[in-house]
């Protein structure tokens, strides 16, 4: 399987590592890159991750990473990467049917 980010989630990695970077940039910097280096792990365990309690889909799955959810969606040969959120945040529906 391969993975795919929406634009969207990139997006939310750049507005995530903004935040970061107002404080330490090092540490936003080492943040991206553990965020995709975790994601490329998905590939193997795609169907072990839980499932979005707010959504009652099995295709659809989120990852937990420190204290955000990296939320998934697994198709035939793709395991696309819909959004990031943390974990305090409502996680909107339109997030998932964008992307």
């Amino acid at each position: 399987m391969r993975i795919q980010w929406s634009p969207l989630a990139v997006d939310r990695v750049g507005e995530i590592a903004d935040y970061i970077a107002q404080d330490n940039p090092v540490a936003a910097d080492r943040w991206v890159r553990s965020v995709f280096a975790r994601v490329k792990q998905v590939k193997d365990f795609a169907k072990s991750e839980r499932h979005v309690p707010e959504i009652k889909r099995k295709d659809i799955r989120e990852l937990i990473y420190g204290n955000y959810r990296i939320i998934y969606r697994i198709e035939t040969r793709v395991i696309s990467i819909l959004t990031l959120r943390h974990f305090k945040q409502i996680l909107p529906i339109e997030d998932i049917d964008s992307a």
